[in-house]
């Protein structure tokens, strides 16, 4: 079926969308991006860290982005969640890691990715008395091997995407599995980052983006190769190995369609944040849903 062009979007009929250097989401839009999936808009793709993708959405700058849950609590009413082209999953989660091992972190000092990152909301969660100091996510684990950042003592690093597959090569070790701690507590998978569109969009434009994201999804799964040469020139200085075990891990079935397990997942961390202070309740549903 053919996807009704998106009526509230204006000339250049090209949509802005944004997304991370990660190879979980150059492997997912690679499709989408070199029109190789149907899609209601051409798409023209900006790629940035995930910390400025959240910086952006507060500014409500993109049509179209991927961002950390915790960052979409805040921007609710600018923004609703695809059910397609997110993180979800188990033993996905942020990691804690330092020169030696610590005992409670409550007083240390850690680098958090970002202050809008699921990463140091369940950071806070878990060490309400922490205290934080911010880096792009590439430069934490080089400033806890130093023990400083801009000359500031630091203790520890939270550490995301594939760092957890690189942090024993930068002689670091394993204080906390965030993600392990939210399975346990909750018995649910951990939900990192989601695909936001305006929610001022019509229903069906939102849904027709929701089945262009899973149609770039199926193409890459069924074309694993094709992707590759795209996903390399943004891996950064990531093994081929490396680049798989990422792909691997972050791409699964909740990328597909975060499902009924899924979504109860989003909701219980909304609720955590909420209780925690980090967001304001909103009566606003998470997911967009078929017109």
């Amino acid at each position: 079926m053919t996807a009704e062009p998106l009526p509230s979007i204006p000339d250049p009929v090209t949509l802005d969308l944004g997304y991370s250097f990660c190879p979980n989401d150059t492997f997912i839009f690679y499709a989408l991006s070199h029109g190789k999936a149907p899609s209601p808009l051409p798409v023209s793709e900006l790629l940035e860290d995930v910390q400025t993708l959240n910086d952006w959405a507060v500014q409500a700058r993109l049509p179209m982005t991927k961002i950390s849950y915790r960052a979409y609590f805040s921007v609710m009413k600018d923004y609703v969640a695809l059910r397609s082209g997110g993180a979800l999953g188990r033993g996905v989660g942020p990691l804690v890691v330092a020169r030696e091992q610590l005992g409670d972190l409550n007083g240390k000092t850690v680098i958090s990715p970002g202050a809008l990152t699921t990463a140091e909301l369940l950071l806070r969660i878990v060490y309400p008395q922490v205290n934080i100091v911010r880096a792009r996510y590439d430069e934490v684990m080089p400033a806890v091997t130093r023990g400083e950042l801009n000359g500031q003592r630091v203790d520890a690093g939270l550490i995301i995407h594939e760092s957890r597959f690189t942090y024993p090569a930068h002689g670091l070790v394993k204080l906390l599995d965030l993600g392990a701690w939210w399975e346990g507590e909750t018995g649910l998978p951990l939900p990192l980052g989601a695909i936001l569109v305006r929610r001022g969009l019509p229903a069906a434009a939102q849904w027709a983006l929701n089945e262009a994201v899973r149609a770039s999804l199926e193409y890459a799964w069924a074309n694993p190769q094709e992707p590759k040469s795209y996903i390399r020139q943004h891996a950064l200085e990531m093994s081929d190995e490396v680049m798989q075990a990422h792909i691997d891990l972050y791409v699964n079935s909740f990328s597909a369609d975060v499902g009924d397990e899924g979504e109860r997942a989003v909701q219980e961390l909304y609720r955590r944040a909420v209780a925690a202070g980090a967001v304001e309740e909103s009566g606003l549903p998470l997911f967009v849903e078929p017109a």
